[in-house]
C-alpha cells in the first residue's frame, strides 16, 4: 500500500462535505466511481462516499503513466484520489449539485478494486423492484435512497439516547433468550442443547424484566432494543424489528404522557424539523372508536362517524330498525364530494365489507338539488331525511355511508370506510402531521371465540383508580370485568399508533386478581410469571412504561411505503431474507445435538 494512501486515511476528506473554503488545499478521497467521462486525455469521475459526490478529474499530462490505470475505471470500482481542490470554471458549474462549484484535479490514483456490472442502476431516480433491492441489498446501501434513511435512523436513534440520558435515564440490556410466556403474539422459539427437550423464547418485548429493573431500584430504565415477533407479516409488520422501550418508578400517568411530549417534541424538531405543540391531544378509547371507528384515528381530515339510530329507529327501512331493536347501532360517514362514486364502486365497497370486517351491507343516499336521494329514502320521513343530512352535516354533491349491526362490526366496517374513502376525497395535505393520546382504554375484551376475557394491553397493565373498587371481589371482578377501564395510553401519528404503554400493576394481589380474570390459574402464573410475582413481594414501587416502533416512525417521518425502507436488512412478507437466503436447512448433526428430529410436511 501507498504511503499517500496509508497516510490519507488517518486524514481523508469527504466527497460531499468538501467546500470552497479548501480551494487550493491537497485531499485524499476514497469511494466509488459513480459516473465517469472519457474525454480523450481527460477523465471526469464522480466520486461518492457516503456523505456524497465530488467531480475528480484525472489528466493525462499530470498523471502520466498513472493515467493508463484511470482509463480502467468503470462503474463501481473502488479507487482513492488525491490531488488539488479547485473552483470549476463558470460554465461547468453544476447547480444541482452540493459540491457542483468545486473539483479535484487529480495528481495520484490507485485503483482500490474493480468491480462486476451492478445487476440494476444506481441512479436515485431509477425505478428498481423491491426483489432486486433485497437480494442486492449491499448495493441497495449505495443508492440515496437507503442510505439517507439509514443516516437518519442513526440521527434520530443518537438524538433519543442523547435526550434520555440528560433526563436521568439509564440504558440498560434485557436477555434476548428467554422463558416463553403468553403476551399475545407467536413466540420464536430457540432449543437448548444443554437442556434438551427445553427451549429459549425470543422476547416480544423486555416487559418483565424492565419491571423487574424498577422493583431493583433503576427507576428510569430505557434501551433501543430488538424484540421478536412470529406473526404474519404486513407492511408495518417484521418478524424482528427495534422499539424504544422504557421505564418509570414513581409516577403517573400523566407525568410520562409529559415526559413523552418533551421526548418527542425535541427529537423531532432537531431531527426531522417537525414542530410538534406540546400537551398533545388526548381522546378516550370510547371516543376514538364511535367518532372513527378505530383505537388509532387519523385526524388529519373530518368524515366522523355519526350515530343516528336514534333518528331512524322508527323508520319504514327494515334493515336500520331491527339493527336498532336487538341492541345494535345504525351509524353514518358522510364522504365530502362522494357523489360520484358510481354503483359499480358501490357494490366492491359492499363485497369488501362482508368480506373484510362481516359487515352484512352498505346502505348509501346522495344529496342532490332536493336533498336526499337512494332507492331506501321512500322508507323515511322528510322530516327524518332532514334529521339525517343535519346530523352528518352533508351539503349537494356529498354522500352518506350507513352501517347497521353490532356495534363492534359498524365501528369497525366504517372506520375502514372512512380511511379507504379519504384517499380520495378528503385526503391530507402533504406533509401534515397530526400527534394525539388515546387513554382509558379498557382492562380486557371479550373473546368470543374461547368465551373468555383477554387482556386489551397485557397482564400486567393497572386498572385506573376509578375502576380499583371492581377489583375488591373476585365475584364483583367476573360480574363487571366488561366496566373495568386502564391505565393504558397510545401514541398516535398520522392514524398509526407509534407507541404505547401503561402504569403497571405493583399489588401482587391486583395482579393475581386480574389473572384469575384472564383465566391464568394460580399454578400457571406461577410456572410463567413466578418471578416478577415474587419480585413484587419485595418493595415493588408504583411504576409504569411505554415502548414505541422505532422502525414505525422512520416510515412515517421519511416517506417510506414500509418499514422494510428503514430496516438494513429486512424479511419480506414471506419472513425470508433475499440476500443471506434464510431460513435455511441446517445439517443432521446439529438437529441430533439438540435432540430434534423434523417431520415432513
Amino acid at each position: 500500500m501507498e504511503d499517500w494512501i496509508l497516510e490519507g486515511y488517518r486524514a481523508r476528506a469527504w466527497a460531499g462535505e468538501t467546500t470552497e473554503a479548501q480551494e487550493g488545499k491537497t485531499l485524499t478521497l476514497f469511494g466509488w466511481s459513480f459516473r465517469f467521462r472519457d474525454q480523450g486525455g481527460v477523465i471526469f469521475v464522480d466520486l461518492r462516499d457516503r456523505t456524497g459526490i465530488l467531480q475528480v478529474v484525472l489528466r493525462k499530462e499530470i498523471l502520466e503513466e498513472d493515467f493508463t490505470a484511470a482509463e480502467k475505471i468503470r462503474s463501481e470500482y473502488v479507487i482513492a484520489v488525491q490531488g488539488k481542490l479547485k473552483k470549476r470554471d463558470a460554465e461547468s458549474i453544476n447547480p444541482k449539485m452540493k459540491t457542483g462549484t468545486i473539483e479535484l484535479v487529480v495528481e495520484k490514483l490507485v485503483i482500490l478494486n474493480q468491480a462486476k456490472t451492478p445487476p440494476f442502476s444506481l441512479d436515485e431516480f431509477e425505478e428498481i423492484s423491491e426483489e432486486n433491492r433485497l437480494k442486492y441489498r449491499y448495493l441497495d446501501f449505495r443508492r440515496d435512497e437507503l442510505k439517507n434513511r439509514m443516516l437518519k435512523r442513526h440521527e434520530f436513534v443518537f438524538a433519543i439516547r442523547n435526550y434520555l440520558n440528560s433526563r436521568k435515564f439509564v440504558e440498560i440490556e434485557t436477555p434476548i433468550l428467554n422463558k416463553s410466556t403468553p403476551e399475545g403474539a407467536r413466540d420464536f422459539l430457540v432449543p437448548s442443547r444443554l437442556n434438551p427437550n427445553s427451549f429459549y423464547a425470543l422476547p416480544q418485548s423486555p416487559q418483565i424484566f424492565k419491571q423487574i429493573l424498577m422493583v431493583g431500584g433503576m427507576e428510569r430504565y430505557f434501551q433501543i432494543v430488538k424484540c421478536f415477533r412470529d406473526e404474519d407479516l404486513r407492511a408495518d409488520r417484521q418478524p424482528e424489528f427495534t422499539q424504544l422501550d422504557m421505564e418509570f418508578s414513581f409516577v403517573s400517568q400523566e407525568e410520562i404522557l409529559t415526559e413523552i411530549e418533551g421526548l418527542f417534541s425535541k427529537v423531532m424538531k432537531d431531527v426531522f424539523e417537525l414542530e410538534l405543540k406540546a400537551p398533545f391531544s388526548r381522546m378516550p378509547y370510547r371516543q376514538a372508536m364511535e367518532e372513527y371507528g378505530s383505537d388509532k384515528p387519523d385526524l388529519r381530515f373530518g368524515m366522523k362517524l355519526v350515530d343516528v339510530s336514534e333518528i331512524v329507529k322508527n323508520s319504514d327501512f327494515q334493515v336500520f330498525t331491527v339493527a336498532v331493536g336487538t341492541h345494535g347501532v345504525v351509524k353514518a360517514v358522510c364522504v365530502p364530494g362522494g357523489s360520484v362514486i358510481s354503483r359499480k364502486e358501490i357494490e366492491d365497497l359492499t363485497a369488501w365489507l362482508a368480506r373484510d370486517y362481516k359487515a352484512k351491507g352498505l346502505a348509501y343516499m346522495k344529496h342532490g338539488p332536493e336533498g336526499l336521494e337512494s332507492t331506501i329514502t321512500k322508507r323515511f320521513t322528510p322530516e327524518t331525511l332532514k334529521k339525517i343530512s343535519e346530523a352528518v352535516g352533508s351539503k349537494e354533491g356529498d354522500m352518506i355511508f350507513f352501517g347497521a349491526d353490532e356495534r363492534q362490526i359498524v365501528n369497525h366496517s366504517l372506520g375502514a370506510l372512512r380511511l379507504k374513502l379519504s384517499e380520495r376525497f378528503d385526503k391530507p395535505a402533504e406533509g401534515s402531521f397530526h400527534i394525539s393520546w388515546i387513554v382509558d382504554f379498557p382492562m380486557f375484551e371479550w373473546n368470543k371465540d374461547n368465551n373468555r376475557w383477554d387482556s386489551l394491553h397485557h397482564p400486567f397493565t393497572s386498572p385506573n383508580d376509578e375502576s380499583l373498587e371492581i377489583f375488591s371481589s373476585e365475584e364483583r371482578l367476573q360480574k363487571e370485568a366488561g366496566r373495568a377501564l386502564a391505565k393504558a395510553y397510545d401514541l398516535v401519528l398520522n392514524g398509526v399508533e407509534i407507541g404505547g404503554g401503561s402504569i403497571r400493576i405493583h399489588s401482587k394481589e391486583v395482579q393475581n386478581r386480574v389473572f384469575s380474570t384472564l383465566g391464568i390459574g394460580s399454578e400457571e402464573a406461577k410456572e410463567k410469571f413466578g418471578f416478577l410475582l415474587e419480585a413484587l413481594e419485595f418493595g415493588a414501587p408504583p411504576h409504569g412504561g411505554i415502548a414505541f416502533g422505532i422502525d414505525r416512525i422512520l416510515m412515517l417521518m421519511t416517506g417510506g411505503k414500509s418499514i422494510r425502507d428503514v430496516i438494513a436488512f429486512p424479511k419480506t412478507q414471506k419472513g425470508v431474507c433475499l440476500m443471506s437466503e434464510c431460513p435455511s436447512e441446517v445439517e443432521e448433526k446439529q438437529l441430533q445435538e439438540l435432540k430434534l428430529r423434523l417431520i415432513k410436511v
